[in-house]
């Protein structure tokens, strides 16, 4: 049986090639303050963010809203770094 086929072969994860551009959506509690504080994370790791690369989706309540940032990844350690301290952030229920 080829590897592509077991099921039990360890998948690993795609090689991401860096520099790149790198999606970013980060769900929260809906507020401006959320949007803010998610953003000035985002550039503290990145550098500045034009605003063509940040999108915002409120959800049907208006409860939550998904930032949507798109960043020049460097390396792998300053994504860890990001995911890191965004999932530290108490307003922040999800980072994908």
């Amino acid at each position: 049986m080829s590897k592509e086929l077991d099921p039990s072969a360890e998948q690993t994860a795609p090689k991401i090639e860096f520099p790149c551009l790198y999606p970013i959506k980060i769900i929260g509690v809906a507020s401006i303050e959320f949007h803010e504080e998610v953003i000035m994370v985002v550039e503290r790791h990145a550098g500045k963010i034009p605003s063509d690369l940040i999108e915002l989706r409120p959800s049907k309540k208006n409860t939550y809203i998904s930032v949507r940032v798109t960043i020049a990844a460097t390396g792998v350690d300053q994504l860890q770094n990001l995911f890191d301290e965004l999932k530290a952030l108490e307003s922040v229920k999800m980072v994908l």
